[in-house]
């Protein structure tokens, strides 16, 4: 990683194993994400921090909440340039992630950072949460464990979307900035 955290030992003790992975997908987010609008030209020297390390902060929220259950299911709405369902996804490969978003250039994107990583467990979904909630009512997709959503809308309009996408027993968490916030 080339910015603030670069020669930092935290990301060796935070990532572990993931790393090597991570560190192509900061590389290819720092160069392709500004021109492609996936990210802001004053975030570039920063996407460790606010972006990479925040989203690992997920990370152990989503294992305490999937711990003992059979469908360790995660959908991470409006993923944009999968932050923070990229990172999660690579640091649990355990867990089957779903990638929402309804931007064709970001689907495009996400696929390309899949295969750049090679993930297994990574779906990626074009649509809006409405149409996912559809499925889930439908039984076409299973229902999730836990909801990960980041900027997408307000509490009160988030909640009655995705709310209705969980399992009985399922959490749903919204990320705001460098704040994390559990709604069940």
């Amino acid at each position: 990683m080339t910015d603030q955290l670069q020669e930092s030992p935290v990301l060796t003790e935070v990532f572990d194993d993931a790393l090597p992975k991570l560190e192509r997908f900061h590389a290819e987010i720092a160069e392709e994400g500004e021109p492609r609008g996936l990210i802001g030209l004053r975030v570039v020297d920063i996407i460790g921090d606010r972006h990479i390390l925040n989203s690992a902060v997920i990370v152990l929220y989503v294992r305490n909440a999937t711990n003992g259950i059979r469908f360790k299911t995660v959908a991470d709405v409006g993923s944009g340039g999968g932050f923070p369902g990229l990172v999660a996804a690579v640091c649990l490969p355990d867990h089957d992630f779903i990638l929402i978003d309804p931007m064709e250039r970001r689907i495009v994107w996400l696929h390309e950072c899949v295969g750049l990583m090679q993930l297994q467990n990574v779906e990626i979904i074009r649509g809006r949460s409405e149409a996912v909630i559809q499925q889930v009512r439908k039984r076409e997709i299973h229902p999730f464990a836990v909801v990960k959503c980041r900027a997408v809308a307000r509490v009160p309009k988030l909640s009655g979307w995705m709310l209705q996408s969980l399992n009985p027993s399922g959490q749903m968490d919204r990320i705001e900035g460098m704040v994390s916030s559990v709604q069940k």
